[in-house]
């Protein structure tokens, strides 16, 4: 698991980005003492860094270069300062790449993904998703929250699949369509009756309102921004 250091200053943005990443399967944590940036760094250890310029007490820049003095991890620029003479600076300062804010979280993941390859050789296959303290692990078919693991049915795992790979509600029919690879000659009553049985299942592990429902939408996964 590669370990993501954010260091954002403004705790909307960091947030985001920490459980979009997260959610790849990602150890992600957001820099907390803006003064110690570097210590943070050290004792976390991770595998790559995003790093805003603008930051209290010392920007972008001065972390970077700090951070070049003992490790050569890569780091992402990410910053609204998106000119051409800050673009060469963060370059000049040691970084890796650069994305302009706003940015999409799918771009920024797909970054992410092409400067872990190219700096360790490797790619990671989404095997395991993360959601809510929830982790579905998609090669052993089950879901595991603490202590506990609920193993799945193939539709099981699909609906999961399909709602923790999402962001915000996920129509019936997407999920019939996920399930069954057609929308046409499926009783919905048969999705009703597998997310109530999943939903029981979960419920034994303590994930009781895991998944919840959307009137007239469909179904989302809890914490998750709900858009119609």
């Amino acid at each position: 698991m590669y370990r993501i250091f954010v260091v954002e200053d403004d705790p909307v943005i960091a947030g985001a980005v920490r459980r979009h990443l997260e959610s790849w399967g990602w150890d992600v944590r957001c820099a907390e003492d803006f003064s110690d940036v570097l210590g943070e760094f050290q004792r976390f250890d991770p595998q790559l860094v995003l790093l805003d310029i603008s930051l209290p007490f010392f920007n972008g820049y001065h972390w970077c270069k700090e951070i070049r003095r003992v490790s050569s991890v890569p780091v992402i620029f990410i910053s609204a300062a998106s000119d051409s003479m800050n673009i060469v600076m963060a370059m000049n300062m040691g970084g890796d790449d650069f994305i302009a804010k706003p940015f999409d979280l799918d771009v920024l993941t797909a970054k992410v993904q092409a400067l872990l390859r190219r700096a360790y050789g490797l790619s990671e296959p989404r095997n395991v998703i993360e959601r809510g303290g929830a982790v579905l692990d998609l090669a052993a078919g089950e879901l595991s929250a603490g202590d506990s693991r609920v193993e799945l049915t193939k539709n099981e795992l699909r609906i999961l699949k399909t709602l923790m790979e999402s962001r915000g509600v996920v129509s019936r029919d997407e999920l019939m369509l996920s399930l069954w690879q057609t929308d046409s000659f499926v009783d919905e009553n048969t999705l009703t009756v597998n997310v109530g049985r999943l939903r029981r299942k979960l419920e034994g592990a303590g994930l009781g309102g895991f998944i919840l429902t959307k009137k007239g939408l469909g179904y989302y996964i809890a914490g998750e921004e709900v858009r119609p």
